[in-house]
């Protein structure tokens, strides 16, 4: 479930940041295929990878990560 909740967050950052999947690729040095699957959620994002993104939409990593409810088990 986290993976396909950070796979939508990086999705949108993407989207709202005005970014193909190309140029984000591009920007972090990885294949579209790599970014393609992270946002499908067919691969996790390794922490590697997580600040590549954040780096390259010029966001805190944190942003990326699933937003926990009050309540929700940890």
């Amino acid at each position: 479930m986290e993976k396909n909740q950070i796979a939508q967050r990086v999705r949108a950052f993407r989207k709202l940041k005005g970014f193909t999947q190309d140029e984000l690729a591009q920007r972090m040095g990885v294949s579209i295929a790599i970014l393609g699957a992270i946002e499908r959620g067919s691969r996790k994002a390794e922490a590697k990878i997580m600040q590549k993104i954040a780096d390259a939409l010029n966001i805190d990593p944190a942003e990326l990560l699933p937003v926990r409810k009050e309540g929700e088990d940890q």
